[in-house]
């Protein structure tokens, strides 16, 4: 076992502490269920094994939702494109999961979007094809957003002067929700661990433990100091997203592939004019081109495209950044989308079902295979979802040979179906609170005391305390941003950042601001410490 060098600053020391007993923890236990990879599918399986009374391991070999699950187009919607290949029933019940997210679940992560889809002359779909649409979208949520329906250009121009009117006959208008998916993700690791979860991020598979045949547990080595270890258990889960036939691969060298990677690239730039209301713009019959408020900034996209290299190095390239802004361009005015304004940009992979056609009208469904050593691997969906599919995957593990709980996990995972994430409150009382407080009230400022409770709920209350206890700890990280020292210092103790990006990417929103610069880099590495 690794021990803390004695010349460490004491946070670096505390940090190398923790991940020390962690895989100790993990190295000496036998674990009903470990489940590999922290992604939307991961989180999802262990929060739900975790509630159900099995005892769960998580691992990922980068940080939780690192990949694909953070470079989400940050929706929790129906989905409306759905309704022209007449999925009903899978709008109506993506639907209920929106619903039950922003009512019950996560109201302090889940906020409800406006959408106007604009109608030009020349589309692939016409006005009264898209008003008949959107009513019967909003009748498949019970008209919980109000009656889809479709406006006047001069109307939606009034409420969106950057909307491109040229060409414009209509714009059909309906509701769904928004999110910042990596917030969603950790929120939802600390719902697992709280339900008795042990998780590691930065742990490598790198082999897998078979007894008589079957997968019984994993080889892992830590990314950061390179101890290696191992974790026994009954059921292993591989949830890894566009690495899900690598890991199949160490079951099962033969293996054939099982899925297929589409390429989604998103642009985020800086907001030159108030944008109060989504625009999703149809570039084709099954694409559309999104222009979101998001995190105080405007986020494009996305790309459809075949990926067939390594996941690792996927990435945004200046072809796909002129696509999405030529494709933006279709519904918002040049001024918006001016290159100066771009401030971040980002790739993920979507896995896909394998099979023959383009990926962009290939089906959003979820593959579940079952290996020759028993090993459950599971791959897709979409974070709207993303607790049904949690649910479904334990109906499925209990299937399998040596289930812990057998016949007996599906009604124990049904107790848990609106069990909230922590934090679950409503942002609003938990700013007014921020405010009203007399120590960090004056220091936090509105536009903080905003900011923690639309990321954290009634959990920005520990923030609070922090800085209560130093007020240094209120001061900007970047005087352009909201986030605040205290919030670097929460996702180190208590959010498992390790790294400077887990910090800057997605425990806070400084990199998506524009704000990732050499200064704010330096102060993150200094409260990990890692400084010098």
């Amino acid at each position: 076992m690794n021990t803390p060098h004695p010349t460490m600053e004491p946070a670096a020391i505390a940090r190398a502490e923790r991940r020390a007993e962690t895989r100790q923890r993990l190295a000496e236990g036998t674990y009903d269920l470990l489940v590999v990879g922290g992604g939307i599918l991961g989180t999802s399986v262990a929060w739900h094994a975790a509630q159900s009374g099995l005892r769960v391991a998580m691992v990922d070999a980068g940080d939780f939702a690192g990949a694909t699950s953070s470079a989400s187009s940050k929706l929790v919607h129906g989905g409306l494109r759905y309704l022209q290949t007449g999925a009903v029933r899978l709008v109506a019940e993506n639907h209920h999961e929106r619903r039950v997210l922003a009512r019950d679940v996560a109201p302090h992560l889940v906020n409800p979007l406006t959408f106007y889809l604009p109608v030009y002359r020349g589309g692939p779909h016409g006005a009264a094809k898209l008003g008949a649409g959107v009513f019967a979208y909003s009748a498949l949520s019970a008209f919980g957003d109000g009656v889809g329906r479709v406006i006047s250009p001069a109307r939606a121009a009034a409420r969106v002067p950057a909307l491109r009117t040229e060409n414009l006959r209509a714009v059909a208008v309906y509701g769904d929700h928004q999110m910042n998916d990596a917030r969603v993700a950790v929120m939802t690791v600390r719902a697992a661990v709280d339900a008795g979860a042990t998780v590691l991020n930065h742990a490598a598979v790198v082999g897998l433990r078979k007894t008589a045949g079957r997968v019984t547990g994993a080889e892992l080595r830590d990314g950061l100091d390179g101890t290696e270890f191992g974790v026994d258990a009954r059921l292993v889960l591989n949830a890894t997203g566009p690495w899900v036939d690598h890991l199949r691969r160490l079951e099962d060298p033969g293996a054939a592939p099982s899925v297929r990677l589409s390429k989604g690239v998103h642009v985020v730039l800086r907001r030159s004019a108030p944008w109060p209301v989504a625009l999703a713009t149809p570039v084709d019959r099954y694409r559309i081109t999104f222009a979101l408020p998001w995190e105080d900034q405007l986020l494009l996209g996305t790309t459809d495209e075949t990926y067939e290299g390594d996941p690792a190095e996927v990435a945004a390239t200046e072809a796909d950044i002129a696509q999405i802004l030529d494709e933006a361009g279709r519904s918002v005015r040049d001024e918006q989308l001016n290159r100066d304004l771009l401030t971040y940009s980002f790739a993920g992979l979507r896995v896909l079902p394998g099979g023959p056609g383009e990926v962009a009208s290939a089906k959003r469904e979820t593959v579940v295979t079952e290996g020759r050593g028993g090993m459950l691997s599971v791959a897709g969906g979409k974070w709207t979802t993303y607790r049904h599919i949690g649910r479904t995957v334990l109906r499925e593990l209990a299937k399998l040979p040596g289930a812990p709980l057998g016949d007996a996990m599906e009604p124990v995972s049904d107790l848990v179906r609106r069990v909230p994430l922590p934090g679950v409150a409503q942002p609003n009382a938990v700013a007014h609170r921020l405010l009203a407080d007399p120590d960090v009230g004056p220091l936090l400022g509105p536009a903080t005391a905003t900011h923690l409770a639309r990321h954290y709920g009634s959990l920005a209350l520990e923030i609070a305390e922090l800085v209560r206890r130093d007020r240094s700890l209120g001061e900007r990280v970047h005087p352009e941003g909201p986030e605040i020292v205290a919030q670097l210092v929460h996702a180190r103790d208590r959010e498992w950042a390790e790294t400077v990006d887990d910090m800057l990417r997605r425990r806070t929103t400084l990199t998506v601001r524009g704000l990732d610069t050499p200064e704010v880099r330096s102060r993150v590495a200094e409260v990990l410490g890692d400084a010098g």
